[in-house]
């Protein structure tokens, strides 16, 4: 019996390598597609024996068969986004630029070098068939600072040089270029051109290289594009998930560790934690901390972008005699409020995903500074027009102290009342911090 048209998912196209360990290339491309809901098609240009370690050798394929692969994925499939990563040879760039010329879905090129283990993943002439043929084609160029130095002649050693390779890049024809900072400076920002302005994108810097994340990186754009995203955000989002497949990163071998590009995110556990840590908080907190306007709790999904991945509570925590209660259930996307105050300081740390507001008061800030937490504040009053206070506030503060600190309080201005917000990584470190502070 017929049960109906199957539902529609947008596809999106990866031209490279084979990777054997699973780690990079085709394979890193085709589950970061499916982690945002995207089908993943692969046109494979060579296959090599690599491992976490090292790359031993490389084959690429014949030119006739990868021609045919890619007549046969685009006759037939509606493909809404590609992405091209080792390439490996001039006569490949020259199939895949004859192939991909009268397409109009976005192209996003990422120019492989080098693997991360360090071995060249290219031949003689490879950089200059991308200069000239692939990247005036591109919507958006993604090196990194290695590749963008070998590409323009620019030593890219701080953000004034990104900023030039990124203007002669432009000049090659791409549309929009992005230079990744993974690999230089105190955070990992990556700097996005379109021609006419520079945009960072900042990112907590974690230790080590983690194989793969490059080509996860440029699938993740070119799979957001494919969903019909605009370019600003389809950064912002694949910057996200590039962070959360760094925090949990997982090792398969005896070298690099691997991006966890297509990690699953628990809603349920985030639901929970956060309504266990709520009615904790009721049985201890003295009602004197609670602000006029009440509180609110909240906890985002790993690599958040929206108030929509934010779990919080729907209504406030009010004042009760001298007792805490009267609130709703946790719900995502109950809350713009607490989660603006999460999703910015998330933009300096990932890992800062929980928040809670309480009364301003001398006595408080006084506990802070006894049990050594690390305070920032903002002026209210010199808020620019037409900004989010909670955003524009919580950035201030970061950016003037250089870290995320574990409280940021205002001193309030007309109209608002001062007000104290406590940071954690999840509810739990937010209560032992506030069990601290009591």
């Amino acid at each position: 019996m017929s049960m109906g048209f199957p539902p529609h998912m947008k596809a999106a196209l990866t031209i490279a390598g084979s990777d054997s360990s699973g780690g990079a290339g085709v394979q890193a491309d085709v589950k970061a597609f499916a982690s945002v809901d995207v089908h993943g098609c692969a046109v494979l240009t060579s296959v090599t024996a690599q491992n976490t370690q090292a790359v031993g050798s490389m084959h690429p394929l014949p030119i006739s068969l990868i021609e045919e692969q890619l007549t046969a994925v685009l006759s037939d499939i509606d493909v809404k986004a590609a992405k091209t990563g080792m390439l490996y040879s001039a006569e490949i760039v020259s199939a895949v630029s004859g192939a991909l010329k009268d397409k109009d879905f976005p192209i996003v090129v990422d120019p492989v070098l080098v693997a991360t283990v360090g071995d060249p993943l290219h031949s003689t002439g490879l950089v200059d068939s991308l200069k000239g043929e692939l990247i005036p084609m591109a919507d958006l160029l993604t090196p990194n600072i290695h590749e963008a130095s070998a590409l323009t002649g620019v030593e890219v050693k701080d953000m004034e040089d990104v900023k030039k390779a990124c203007s002669i890049l432009h000049g090659l024809g791409s549309e929009n270029v992005i230079v990744k900072g993974g690999h230089f400076g105190d955070d990992a920002t990556d700097v996005l051109f379109d021609g006419s302005s520079y945009m960072e994108f900042k990112g907590h810097r974690f230790e080590g290289d983690m194989h793969g994340s490059g080509c996860a990186f440029s699938a993740l754009i070119a799979a957001n594009l494919a969903r019909q995203m605009g370019m600003e955000e389809s950064v912002r989002r694949a910057k996200r998930r590039i962070s959360l497949g760094f925090q949990f990163g997982y090792e398969i071998g005896k070298g690099t560790t691997v991006i966890n590009s297509h990690y699953v995110v628990d809603r349920y556990s985030v639901w929970k934690d956060l309504f266990d840590a709520v009615e904790s908080l009721k049985s201890f907190l003295p009602a004197e901390n609670v602000p006029e306007v009440g509180m609110n709790f909240g906890y985002a999904l790993p690599s958040a972008t929206d108030a929509s991945e934010v779990c919080a509570l729907r209504g406030r925590l009010v004042r009760v005699g001298d007792s805490v209660g009267g609130t709703g259930c946790p719900d995502f996307g109950a809350s713009e409020h607490v989660a603006r105050i999460i999703l910015a300081a998330a933009e300096f740390n990932p890992l800062i995903r929980s928040a809670i507001n309480l009364k301003y008061r001398e006595e408080t800030l006084h506990s802070c500074e006894a049990v050594d937490l690390a305070m920032a504040s903002f002026d209210r009053s010199a808020e620019p027009e037409g900004v989010s206070s909670m955003e524009w506030g919580t950035r201030q503060a970061i950016s003037d102290t250089g870290s995320v600190p574990d409280a940021i309080y205002d001193e309030g201005t007309k109209g608002k009342e001062p007000m104290i917000r406590l940071l954690g990584e999840n509810p739990a470190d937010v209560l032992s911090k506030l069990r601290k502070i009591i």
